[in-house]
């Protein structure tokens, strides 16, 4: 199992093992790991797991795969703390449902902290004695009460029953001939409720039925029993006015007591058997009204009784979860941690040659972290009073380490946002570095105006402001959670959101007059209008005096939409400018001579001389003698292709603006096979110079990759040695580098077969297919050269939601604000002012802050999706996942 991992360390818990080459932590890349190994004894074993959990910095690898979960050592003890929080919840829903106040927080350093608390076997048998012990008496005072509650109903309804029916008997009196249908007043109503009838005689005589029933159910009650017994029979109602709660469901219920006259053993026997069927319950009641008072009276005298045994019942069981009320938060933070614990031991191998006494684990941390995981060792085995400490290795492995990247309060959203895209391969250049800046900056471009970001600005400064006390609501709303976790993200949108929205000069559509203006209307009496005249320059952004021009929207649809390309080109050169980064740290020279350069030249050559264009075109005082019109840029860059070299004189930008073209159009076209086909031939040099030496190459499986061991330093150019495990009976083989140009792999990390992005990736990792390397070059390549067109189109999104978020709000002051302060009536214009305000504000938060930020969020998130991180960021790694108890509690 371990014997391919080539240990380069070996150190007690309490030694300095030496570490992987010392890397400095930064934002820029992912964490240096280091796969290490441990011997832990098994007496220490549970006390060592837990402290590492506290530490928080391992995450263990399974060395069991082909073991099922109900074969795991420890599924015994894991099926015992199961019991043990179905008990636990058990009793904190009894406490609840009593009223007993229940503390869900554990006493300080329980739930994190050096204070490890679970680490006594015996703290957990005794819990599991108390729980199991507490939730017998619970669930016998449950049943008790359960048992006294069902007599209590019967005792209210049978109360209110005997109650409202004494009226019931003088009315079925009355309605006697209608019940039996003959005309005898002398009859008196039976007293024998079974029999319905007084023995002796011919006479006809009438019973009763008498019960309660749902209210919802009696209207079906009545209609059933009349066309049951065809009308013969008399019915007779009345509410309860409390409510009547149901002691098994505890569902509160509505009832109505009911007494039914007719006559005839088989009309009794039917009405009783169609009450039942529809859940109405029956009570015994006495003809009699003597005897009726006397149970009334005794019914009273027993729920009497009967409710101060309840409440003594009630008593003792608030008082036996009170006792448990106040440890409920350390228990299930104990438990929660044992369980863990164990689960995490159930990865662990037991060595064969120490007679099961020892514990064999794996698993990936940061390289710097290897001296804390050291001391949380020392820590375990002091604790324990252990006299074997445990060992920890670190291994070469040419296994892929996990991607780690280092957080804050600020860059956890961006991270969030990143890796929701994909996860960084190992060592790979981190864009969320870039995004805290650029993410709230292109969101400003499309939302940018001062006071919807000061609205903005001042909900994110009261989010972090209050976040301490936000944090236990955004725990339990997904929705607020979201936004609570990106509070720090919308701070920085706000921030920019006010900058950008002085540089355009907008404020709730309104343009503020912070400085004097540039310009100056003056009459043109040719024309007969008033034109601009420029007397200076505004220092900082639009000028105010284009908010009264009428052809304020020409101008800012070309300046906004000259500086979308200008930013979407100078965002992706900066992206490309990342893959050397990449390609630099991978050791991948080919990748820098053959995908990098040509990229480079064949984006500025085209949209770099487009950039070039636009600002020199700003540059120049069209409006100078002599200077002639500007000439457009859009039909320029076309034209550069169709009609190379020839420039029209009415058309030029600058003199020998021709040549220059047609220098720039052949460098793009070259640029094109030099990405197609310069890495696959020297690829297939090296390679056929490589065969020629006599050496092969091994074919690259899933089994090979865990057997082989590969340096944890830097790059190398040795061969390295392949083996088998001893026990196979396989011998190493010779493997050479296939050339130095695609030699070299990051300290600690495997040799990594991809170069950086925009296509670079290397064919090092398999047999060599020379095709499969053509097609994979032609895919990249056509990718990448249709990407720099799109792409730029796309930024073109900063304009196009620029313009709406600035019309939107123009069209929401001019509806609303707009009538009321051109009113010339001082009374009703503060009055309208009152009532037009609100919906201006409400239209304000949920359409522009609302939908259009949403908007805005969404476009920016794709532009780093897709036209940023496509040019040099891959996504092709693992998350690193440690065992830490912090996680476990919080999930």
């Amino acid at each position: 199992m371990a014997s391919a991992l080539l240990p380069t360390t070996t150190g007690t818990a309490g030694g300095n093992a030496a570490a992987a080459p010392d890397y400095s932590t930064t934002y820029f890349r992912s964490e240096p790991m280091s796969l290490i190994q441990l011997y832990i004894p098994s007496d220490i074993a549970l006390a060592t797991v837990s402290e590492l959990g506290e530490v928080g910095l391992v995450q263990f690898r399974d060395l069991n795969p082909t073991v099922t979960a109900f074969q795991r050592t420890y599924v015994r003890e894991i099926r015992r703390l199961d019991e043990m929080d179905r008990r636990l919840r058990y009793l904190v829903a009894q406490a609840e449902k009593a009223n007993v106040t229940v503390n869900q927080f554990a006493a300080p350093g329980i739930a994190g902290g050096t204070t490890n608390y679970a680490r006594r076997q015996q703290d957990i048998d005794e819990l599991d004695l108390l729980l199991g012990e507490s939730e017998a008496r619970i669930v016998q005072m449950n049943n008790s009460q359960t048992t006294f509650n069902k007599k209590f109903l019967e005792l209210t309804e049978m109360g209110h029953v005997l109650r409202e029916t004494a009226g019931f008997f003088d009315d079925a009196e009355q309605h006697r001939e209608e019940i039996t249908g003959a005309d005898e007043d002398s009859m008196p109503i039976t007293a024998d409720v079974e029999a319905g009838a007084l023995g002796g005689g011919v006479t006809t005589h009438l019973g009763f039925v008498a019960g309660v029933i749902e209210r919802r159910k009696l209207p079906a009650f009545e209609r059933i029993l009349w066309r049951a017994l065809r009308g013969n029979l008399y019915l007779k109602s009345a509410e309860i006015h409390e409510v009547i709660v149901d002691p098994v469901t505890d569902e509160s219920m509505h009832k109505n007591v009911f007494a039914i006259f007719a006559h005839g053993r088989e009309t009794l026997d039917k009405i009783r058997r169609l009450s039942e069927s529809l859940g109405a319950t029956l009570y015994p009641v006495d003809a009699n009204s003597e005897k009726r008072r006397a149970d009334a009276a005794e019914v009273r005298q027993r729920l009497d009784d009967l409710n101060q045994v309840l409440f003594n019942t009630n008593a003792t069981k608030r008082h036996e979860l009170g006792k448990l009320a106040d440890m409920v938060g350390a228990w299930r933070v104990m438990i929660a941690k044992e369980k863990a614990v164990y689960h995490t031991m159930n990865l662990f191998a037991s060595d064969a040659n120490g007679g099961g006494k020892t514990l064999v684990a794996e698993g990936w941390c940061p390289t710097e972290a290897i001296p804390q995981i050291q001391q949380a060792l020392t820590v375990a085995k002091e604790a324990t009073r252990g006299v074997i400490p445990s060992i920890l290795n670190v291994l070469r492995t040419a296994r892929v380490p996990p991607t780690y990247h280092k957080r804050n309060k600020l860059t956890s959203g961006f991270q969030e946002i990143i890796d929701a895209y994909g996860i960084a391969r190992y060592r790979e250049v981190n864009p969320a570095l870039f995004s805290v800046i650029t993410f709230p900056f292109l969101f400003a471009v499309m939302f940018g105006d001062f006071g919807h970001g000061i609205l903005l600005l001042a909900f994110a400064v009261w989010m972090c402001a209050k976040e301490d006390s936000l944090r236990a609501k955004a725990k339990n709303s997904e929705m607020f959670g979201m936004v609570y976790g990106g509070r720090y993200m919308l701070l920085l949108m706000g921030i920019f959101s006010v900058f950008t929205g002085l540089i355009y000069n907008d404020a709730f559509s309104r343009m503020m007059s912070i400085f004097p203006s540039g310009w100056k209307y003056v009459e043109d009496k040719a024309a007969g209008q008033l034109v601009g005249q420029k007397v200076g320059t505004y220092p900082f952004g639009v000028d105010w005096a284009w908010q009264l021009a009428e052809n304020k929207l020409l101008f800012t649809n070309s300046y906004k939409m000259k500086m979308s390309i200008v930013l979407g080109v100078i965002h992706m050169t900066f992206a490309t400018f990342l893959s050397l980064a990449n390609h630099l740290h991978y050791k991948k020279q080919i990748n820098v001579w053959c995908m990098f350069v040509p990229q480079v030249l064949f984006m500025q050559a085209i949209f770099g001389y487009l950039v070039v264009c636009i600002v020199y075109k700003w540059a120049v005082n069209w409006n100078a003698p002599g200077a002639g019109s500007p000439p457009g840029l859009l039909n320029m860059l076309i034209f550069m292709f169709l009609q190379p070299g020839q420039v029209k004189p009415s058309e030029q930008l600058y003199s020998g603006q021709g040549t220059v073209q047609v220098a720039l159009v052949l460098i793009a076209l070259v640029c094109v096979p030099w990405m197609l086909c310069i890495k696959p031939y020297l690829l297939k040099k090296a390679h056929d110079r490589t065969v020629a030496q006599g050496y092969g190459v091994l074919a690259h499986n899933a089994h090979e990759e865990e057997q082989t061991p590969a340096l944890a330093g830097g790059a190398s150019t040795h061969p390295t040695l392949a083996s088998d495990h001893t026990n196979t009976g396989s011998s190493a083989a010779l493997v050479p580098n296939a050339g130095t140009i695609e030699a070299g792999h990051g300290a600690g990390a495997p040799a990594d077969a991809h170069g950086g992005g925009g296509g670079g990736h290397g064919h090092d990792d398999g047999p060599f297919d020379f095709g499969s390397i053509v097609i994979d070059q032609v895919i990249h390549t056509i990718e990448y050269c249709l990407g720099c067109i799109s792409n730029t189109a796309s930024y073109l999104r900063l304009w196009a939601l620029s313009l709406a978020h600035a019309q939107l709000s123009e069209v929401l002051w001019d509806m609303t604000l707009a009538s009321v302060f051109k009113m010339t009536n001082p009374v009703l214009q503060p009055i309208f002012l009152v009532v037009i305000f609100p919906m201006f504000m409400g239209g304000t938060v949920f359409i522009l802050l609302g939908m259009e930020g949403l908007s805005a969020f969404l476009h920016a998130l794709r532009l780093h999706w897709v036209e940023f991180n496509n040019k040099f960021y891959e996504g092709s790694g693992h998350k690193f996942v440690p065992f830490a108890f912090k996680d476990v509690l919080e999930d």
